[in-house]
C-alpha cells in the first residue's frame, strides 16, 4: 500500500510540474506576444488564478518565468547559436518561449530534474500547442544544448582528474 501511495505521489508531482511548465510557457508567450509590455507579476498571478487553481506549489512557475526573463539575453544567444538557420524573430512565439524555458532549466535552473525529462516536457509542449514539426525543432535545439553541456562536463571532470 505504501508503494502505491509513493507512486501516486510521484505521478502527482510530475503532473504538477507539467502543469507548472505549461503555465510558465503560457505566461511567457503572452508577455512576448504583447511586446513585453504587460506587468509580469500581474500576468503570472492571473495565469495561476485561471489555470492552476488548487495547485499547491506555484513557486516553481514564478521561478521559471522570472528566471527566463532575468536571463533572456543569455538564453536568446543560445537559441541563436543552436538554431542558426532560424533568426530569433522568425521562430514562432510559442516555440521561442518553449526553447527559452527548456534552455533555462537545462543551463541555469538548479534542480534535480534529469535533463531528458526537461527536454521531453519541452517537446510535448511544442507538439501540443504548436505542432509536430515544432516538437522536432525543439528536440533538435535542446538536444544540441544538452550534448554541449555533457561534453563540457566531461572535459571539466577530465581536467580535475588530471590535476
Amino acid at each position: 500500500m505504501a508503494n502505491i501511495n509513493l507512486e501516486l505521489g510521484i505521478l502527482n508531482f510530475m503532473s504538477n510540474r507539467h502543469l507548472s511548465r505549461t503555465i510558465a510557457m503560457q505566461t511567457l508567450y503572452e508577455w512576448d506576444f504583447n511586446h513585453r509590455s504587460q506587468k509580469l507579476d500581474k500576468l503570472i498571478t492571473d495565469n495561476i488564478g485561471q489555470y492552476a487553481q488548487g495547485l499547491e506549489d506555484t513557486e516553481f512557475i514564478i521561478r521559471l518565468v522570472k528566471g527566463v526573463v532575468k536571463h533572456i539575453a543569455e538564453i536568446d544567444e543560445k537559441i541563436i547559436k543552436y538554431a542558426p538557420e532560424w533568426p530569433l524573430d522568425k521562430i514562432t512565439i510559442l516555440d521561442r518561449n518553449v526553447l527559452r524555458l527548456g534552455i533555462y532549466e537545462l543551463t541555469l535552473e538548479k534542480n534535480e530534474v534529469p535533463p531528458k525529462v526537461i527536454i521531453n516536457e519541452a517537446i510535448e509542449m511544442a507538439k501540443t500547442f504548436s505542432g509536430m514539426t515544432s516538437g522536432k525543432f525543439v528536440n533538435g535545439v535542446l538536444g544540441t544544448v544538452y550534448t554541449e553541456l555533457e561534453n563540457r562536463n566531461v572535459k571539466e571532470v577530465s581536467v580535475v582528474d588530471s590535476l
